[in-house]
């Protein structure tokens, strides 16, 4: 699992300021028209001003609200169908032509089909953004119960242990760490597939209806503010968790280190 230090994180923001500094200065000295393309600094004070803007804040509490929920979904199925599939060994090689026809189809190219399906957009935005966060989670879990030591299993058994306990003494617990990276990847790509879908299927709220209003009236620093606030908001979610996968799996980053 990643693991990020200081000096990473600031050669990162220095370098993140330079480039906008740049991007700034190249603006300044007409390198484009600032009426069409907006400078650094404008937009900025826009994803600033986003932040109070109640409008906004409604709009954004519901795609969070979305993705929250889509989230909670995808580990609700994903989690015991992999474990499930990464212990039945029959059953994963029964079930894996159907994950490598359905993984790879776009999430995006069902929305038309998905809108049909449901009126309601809430439970559309849901659906797809727990298909396409399904995966990442499901393939994590299956892996990750097939790198648990088979002796530690069969000891537990040894000792009278059925199939429940020894899937939650033993593989759950050694699983976690790689259902704790499915996670994380899942959560960044739930909140971008419930934008999207809010871009094409439009609706009432969300963060994806509110850069397609802006977009109507031609303003682009609210449309590049809001979507720099939902990539911020990706870079903190992320962050969180891996500074949560960190403190909880140390064990497993050792061992992982003491095999290379």
């Amino acid at each position: 699992m990643p693991k990020v230090n200081g000096a990473s994180l600031l050669r990162g923001l220095i370098g993140t300021a330079g480039l906008l500094v740049v991007l700034e200065a190249a603006g300044r000295l007409g390198a484009w028209d600032t009426e069409r393309l907006p400078l650094v600094s404008t937009v900025l004070l826009r994803a600033g001003e986003l932040l109070a803007d109640p409008e906004f804040l409604v709009s954004a509490r519901s795609s969070l609200t979305t993705w929250a929920l889509a989230l909670l979904v995808t580990i609700a199925i994903a989690v015991p169908a992999g474990l499930l599939l990464g212990m039945v060994k029959p059953a994963e090689v029964a079930v894996r032509p159907l994950i490598e026809f359905l993984r790879p189809i776009p999430s995006v190219a069902l929305i038309p089909l998905v809108i049909l399906l449901y009126s309601e957009t809430t439970h559309m935005r849901i659906t797809v953004a727990v298909y396409a966060a399904l995966w990442p989670v499901l393939i994590n879990t299956i892996y990750g119960v097939r790198d648990i030591d088979p002796l530690a299993k069969e000891t537990l058994r040894s000792f009278g242990f059925g199939p429940g306990s020894v899937a939650y003494r033993v593989v759950l617990p050694g699983a976690a760490p790689f259902i704790a990276t499915g996670i994380r990847l899942a959560a960044s790509v739930a909140i971008v597939l419930v934008v999207t879908s809010e871009l094409i299927a439009g609706g009432i709220e969300g963060i994806g209806v509110y850069i397609t209003i802006a977009a109507s009236g031609n303003r682009l620093d609210l449309m590049i503010g809001a979507t720099i606030l939902v990539g911020l908001f990706g870079i903190l979610v992320n962050a969180l968790l891996v500074a949560g996968e960190n403190r909880l799996f140390r064990w497993h980053r050792a061992r992982a280190g003491a095999a290379t």
